[in-house]
């Protein structure tokens, strides 16, 4: 079964999404909501792509290697942008999407 095979990665992604959904709540939160703005989009796109491959691993798609490579590259994105925000939420997302960036290159 993929999943058994992958269970260190759905966890990984399960974390990401997590981490993701906590940062997009928090920077809507902030005072200057306007300057967050491309945090809160790439915290969405990261968060919906990890959710939906650790679906696609769960439900042996053919296609894991691909997403994960779409994955990888989202999860960098959101954490290169999460890492120029002094908010702690925001580094503790980065941290959780470049662990998810290399768990998917690695499956790639």
């Amino acid at each position: 079964m993929a999943h058994e095979q992958h269970a260190q990665l759905i966890q990984t992604l399960h974390d990401c999404v997590t981490a993701c959904n906590h940062c997009f709540d928090a920077c809507l939160k902030e005072d200057d909501v306007k300057m967050m703005a491309e945090c809160i989009r790439l915290d969405r796109e990261c968060a919906d792509i990890c959710g939906y491959l650790e679906h696609a691993i769960s439900r042996n798609s053919p296609f894991v290697s691909e997403l994960a490579a779409v994955c990888a590259t989202i999860c960098e994105a959101c954490g290169t942008e999460c890492q120029k925000h002094d908010h702690d939420h925001c580094q503790r997302c980065a941290e959780a999407c470049f662990k998810c960036a290399e768990a998917c290159r690695s499956v790639a």
